[in-house]
């Protein structure tokens, strides 16, 4: 492959300032890839302040790929609550428990292998290759994405099937035989720290003699904007309702969209019809009587999707008496606060259920 610069003195570049500027964090003094692959997991789609605290709990509670096996998946969804993307939980404690009965809890050390676990794909195998075994794997993630798309100025979406396959052909193209280890995390840091999305400060990178769009004036207008789809709004109606038995709850389905998260009953609001009616025939449908008081509104955004959920209070006084079949039981306020509620209906506990 034809490139504009020699990829060893990219590397070379990056590793000396890597050793004077590389961030200091919690997962980079070790080569246990049971870690490095918790971190990586971790990061997807979140930012390292976010992680860090998360991490450290973690560990302490899962401190071993077999800790983490012998725990219940209801113990790791109540640590990773309020981290989001809820699937990268339960792919992390299957993946655990896929190691332990067919790897014999030895994580693999090649890249088909690693694809192959649930949740793993080709930039987080490379990451674990790179870090934990220091074999020559590229990655791509968010960071090194905008990286190569400044540094080779790619002009069209960075998002496209063909930029895809470009940017992998750049990223195995500029990763070294010597230090991969180094190189994947200082590449990670530079786009993290320096190459960032807005503002980027070509003055103290270390690529900027090499890179494209600083010598074309095009940093602070690469990567190029993706247009951006209309995110539909979704509105439901949520139900606090006490008792002297604590608060209604169930818990979702393990697997699917906040799987094996908790709730207050809740149900979809339709069209033209009002939330206060909505309200009182779920309440209905539970079996149970009560007042319904309209406490507020709580607007939550997930990844795909924007939330406007209606929050009616209703005091109770037969607790027992919750329709059959319906998989809600009566919760404690300590037993609620233990409980991995998903952040909605968590934001509406906040505002209104501590008022009741």
């Amino acid at each position: 492959m034809n490139l504009p610069f020699d990829p060893a003195e990219v590397s070379r570049r990056l590793l000396v300032w890597y050793g004077k500027e590389g961030r200091d964090l919690p997962w980079r003094n070790t080569r246990d890839p049971y870690r490095i692959w918790l971190s990586e997991i971790m990061l997807q789609q979140t930012t390292v302040a976010a992680v860090i605290p998360y991490y450290k709990r973690f560990l302490t509670q899962f401190p071993t790929l077999d800790a983490l096996t012998a725990a219940s998946l209801d113990d790791v969804i109540t640590l990773w609550a309020g981290l989001g993307y809820y699937s990268r939980a339960r792919n992390l404690h299957k993946t655990a428990c896929q190691i332990v009965s067919e790897q014999g809890g030895l994580f693999p050390d090649n890249l088909d292998s690693l694809m192959a676990l649930p949740g793993i794909g080709r930039s987080t195998a490379g990451a674990i290759l790179s870090i934990a075994f220091d074999k020559s794997a590229p990655i791509l993630d968010g960071n090194v994405r905008r990286v190569l798309v400044r540094l080779f100025a790619w002009l069209e979406d960075p998002r496209s099937s063909q930029a895809e396959k470009q940017l992998w052909l750049w990223a195995e193209a500029l990763t070294p035989e010597e230090k991969p280890h180094d190189y994947a995390q200082a590449i990670m840091d530079l786009g993290a720290t320096v190459c960032t999305p807005r503002d980027p400060d070509c003055d103290n990178c270390p690529l900027h003699a090499l890179c494209l769009a600083n010598k074309r004036g095009l940093a602070t207008e690469l990567p190029v904007a993706r247009r951006q789809k209309k995110v539909p709004v979704r509105q439901q109606v949520a139900l606090i309702i006490s008792a002297a038995d604590g608060l209604l709850l169930r818990q979702r389905p393990p697997e699917g969209f906040l799987g094996g998260l908790w709730e207050f009953p809740m149900i979809d609001l339709p069209p033209r019809l009002k939330a206060d009616q909505v309200a009182a025939r779920l309440l209905s449908e539970l079996c149970l009587h009560g007042s319904l008081e309209k406490v507020g509104e709580i607007r939550h955004v997930y990844s795909h999707f924007k939330l406007e959920l209606s929050v009616f209070m209703v005091n109770t006084v037969i607790a027992e008496c919750v329709a059959e079949g319906s998989k809600y039981c009566w919760c404690s306020d300590v037993e609620l606060e233990s409980l991995p509620l998903h952040g909605a209906h968590r934001k509406a506990y906040n505002q209104f259920g501590n008022n009741r």
